[in-house]
């Protein structure tokens, strides 16, 4: 492993690796890790615990306050850009493109095999983080490794279609066929940059996004990358049963109108929370869900006292379930 400086500044390293899909192709993903000047906050006996966290689609990791918290907790913290997106991004690819979310299986794999060897001899105990699509692939890999981790924590996690497992049906019918024959084309759904521009600081939120790595419209969405989430949260669906306690953190409510409003300042402007809190009771037989008033479609992106409310629900279950 060769770690070098990150984007994020000091604290911050990042080191690019290569590992094989289902497919048998290599793709390149990229490993961050927090490793603060002055070692982490809080020193836990026994066993080594540390967290790697998974970004949404179209989207990289880069909330710093997210990595202090973890380290607060005594985690060590790491997050991965998985194969087209961000850091991992590479010329002449498809941003945000990926035909099989199974082709994400090794990378996350490896990247924990990294975590332990980053600490040295020892075991680890490895929660796993997931946001949006990053949540949805979380929940499969630790649903198709299980004893790989110790708890699984879903960020407004995209387990279900808009509406109800019908719109997933009727979605699938009519994608599937264009992502056997065409896998890479285009579908020309409606735009909307309405949760970006609740978040970025140069519109109307607080975060300094790299639009290279998280653009204001998202990727282009393509046949194949639809129809492997219809076929995941079809898995979801039919129940996962992941053997780990599972927390799964929403906003308590939804805006997912066509024109913005300011209500979407203070709601997920991207799922229906109230499918995703039903379809939750899928993953597996401890499962959590806190409703969080205020939120965003990423709870830790939300106004500083609705993170700082998510914080403290976090906190608690960490307490309760990671001892």
């Amino acid at each position: 492993m060769k770690w070098q400086s990150d984007i994020l500044g000091p604290g911050f390293e990042s080191c690019a690796f290569e590992a094989a899909g289902v497919d048998g192709v290599r793709r390149r993903a990229t490993l961050v890790r927090f490793a603060p000047q002055d070692g982490p906050e809080v020193r836990i006996a026994g066993p080594r615990r540390a967290v790697l966290f998974l970004h949404g689609w179209s989207d990289y990791f880069f909330n710093i306050e997210l990595a202090r918290f973890w380290d607060a907790q005594g985690f060590e913290f790491f997050a991965l850009d998985m194969h087209n997106h961000g850091r991992s991004l590479q010329p002449g690819t498809h941003g945000g493109y990926v035909a099989d979310l199974g082709n994400y299986d090794a990378e996350i794999g490896t990247a924990a095999g990294m975590i332990t060897e980053s600490g040295g001899a020892g075991p680890v105990q490895l929660a796993l983080m997931g946001h949006s699509t990053g949540g949805l692939v979380a929940a499969l890999w630790a649903s198709r490794n299980p004893g790989a981790v110790s708890q699984l924590v879903l960020n407004s996690p995209w387990l279900e279609m808009h509406g109800s497992a019908l719109v997933r049906r009727a979605a699938w019918t009519m994608v599937e066929p264009i992502a056997r024959l065409r896998p890479e084309a285009v579908l020309r759904l409606p735009e909307r940059g309405f949760y970006w521009r609740s978040i970025s600081s140069t519109a109307e939120g607080e975060w300094t996004l790299d639009a290279a790595y998280r653009p204001p419209l998202a990727f282009p969405v393509r046949a194949a990358w639809l129809s492997a989430i219809l076929a995941g949260q079809a898995k979801v669906a039919r129940g996962l049963g992941i053997d780990v306690p599972v927390l799964v953190l929403l906003s308590a409510a939804s805006e997912n109108g066509m024109v913005w409003n300011e209500a979407m300042r203070r709601t997920d402007a991207v799922l229906d929370v109230n499918t995703i809190a039903a379809r939750a009771m899928s993953l597996g037989r401890s499962v959590t869900v806190e409703r969080i008033d205020g939120a965003l479609h990423d709870v830790f992106l939300s106004r500083a006292e609705v993170r700082a409310d998510a914080y403290l629900r976090l906190a608690k279950w960490i307490r309760g379930y990671a001892a």
